[in-house]
């Protein structure tokens, strides 16, 4: 039959494949195109009725066309339905000569008792387009995860150097104390001193072997994990693990900033720069930074009274100032919390008010909350050196200001950091 005679005698069959989304060739064993719909007209890039006739094996690359008859007359020795190209990519070739990524599904059914085989045709070059991108970004993502890898071994073999040098500090100065022995003044001094230092050294060493092993546990164990996530269906994971390392990145570099701030405090190395500073330039900042640490569903509320005006500060330590107050207001309060943000200018001073609905301080802790190293008792099963608000205490002493508190047990806490318009030394 040749393609007049199948078209004229099924235009039923004609109707119902020009109205189908998908590209559909009717073939006859001969490998003859005995009719193509809209679809495959410009999926090819054929005129209306240019493709009726030709070979099949014209659509197909030249490179491929020896391979696809040999599938063809497989095909037709056991005709029945079934997906080509199962476990590798199909290529199809267009009138212009440009070839293109398609899938194909093959049936069989008789016409006017003629055998034909119906192929159903899309055009898949978007979806490999995306498995492409989708490939790239994991493969980046995986150098990007190796990068962080790297930067956490730099930062512990930093840890690990801090370590050693306290430890020689503490062997020199005990050495001094033993040299110091015959004068009894002197020697309550040392012996002072000395206590102290081992006091520090106990707690520093607590700390340390809880607050550094713990994220360096959780940075190995993300790593190790990454590694074995290789699927498409794994990048949830993946990037589960990515944020745990990060987190603890993050975690670590605060504990360094806070024994660093702490060494230079303790020092008297701590430069003041005094200039204009914009009080509420700098909340917005904080706001902003801190977003990446807020649980699920915390809100800051950030209000302004009077009239905002510059105050004579060091920008660095406002900064560091305010960051410290509310990222604890962040880790003491709970999920679907709101932490209020109030600034004031009024009575010569800017006054910010930081007050959340968190743990809240114990009263008998509540003494004790601006010295080094110490910690809440609701607190010791969340991270932190217990040296933030020491160090914001002393900041505030060098930048003329002062910090109070008003706390409940699990009712929250509010926290009051007054600054002077004008930095005097007196």
């Amino acid at each position: 039959m040749n393609t007049k005679d199948f078209f004229n005698d099924n235009k039923s069959f004609q109707a119902i494949c020009q109205a189908a989304v998908e590209g559909i060739l009717v073939v006859n064993k001969q490998g003859k195109i005995m009719l193509a719909n809209e679809a495959s007209n410009k999926m090819f890039r054929y005129d209306q009725g240019e493709l009726n006739g030709m070979s099949i094996n014209s659509l197909v690359p030249r490179k491929l066309r020896e391979n696809h008859l040999g599938h063809m007359s497989g095909y037709h020795k056991n005709p029945k339905p079934r997906r080509m190209g199962v476990g590798r990519d199909l290529l199809a070739l267009r009138k212009d000569g440009t070839e293109f990524p398609i899938e194909i599904s093959l049936s069989n059914t008789l016409i006017n008792e003629e055998a034909v085989s119906v192929a159903f045709c899309i055009d898949i070059s978007e979806r490999k387009r995306a498995e492409e991108a989708l490939k790239n970004s994991e493969e980046q993502l995986m150098v990007y995860a190796s990068e962080l890898e790297e930067k956490v071994k730099d930062r512990t073999e930093k840890l690990k150097i801090i370590v050693e040098e306290l430890e020689v500090a503490n062997k020199e100065l005990q050495e001094q104390i033993e040299v110091r022995e015959k004068v009894e003044e002197e020697i309550k001094n040392a012996l002072s001193k000395e206590r102290d230092l081992n006091e520090l050294k106990s707690r520093f060493v607590s700390m340390a072997s809880h607050e550094f092993r713990t994220p360096l546990s959780t940075i190995l164990s993300s790593a190790s994990l990454i590694g074995r996530y290789t699927d498409e269906s794994a990048a949830e994971k993946r990037g589960k693990h990515i944020n745990r390392i990060k987190s603890s990145v993050t975690n670590l570099t605060n504990i360094l900033d806070d024994f660093l701030s702490l060494g230079k405090l303790e020092e008297g190395r701590v430069d003041l720069t005094l200039g204009d500073s914009d009080v509420v330039a700098l909340i917005n900042e904080v706001v902003d930074e801190l977003n990446v640490i807020m649980k699920p569903g915390q809100e800051i509320k950030v209000t302004v009274k009077g009239d905002p005006m510059p105050i004579q500060s060091d920008n660095r330590l406002l900064k560091n100032v305010i960051i410290n107050v509310t990222s604890n207001a962040i880790k003491y309060s709970p999920p679907e919390s709101k932490i209020d943000l109030k600034l004031s200018y009024e009575n010569e001073k800017a006054t910010i008010h930081i007050v959340d609905k968190g743990i809240g301080i114990p009263e008998k802790d509540q003494q004790h909350l601006f010295t080094r190293f110490f910690r809440a008792g609701n607190a010791t099963n969340l991270e932190g050196t217990g040296l933030g608000l020491n160090i914001v205490k002393k900041y505030l002493e060098l930048l003329k200001g002062s910090i109070s508190f008003k706390s409940k047990l699990n009712e929250g806490t509010s926290f009051t950091i007054e600054l002077p318009y004008k930095h005097s030394e007196k």
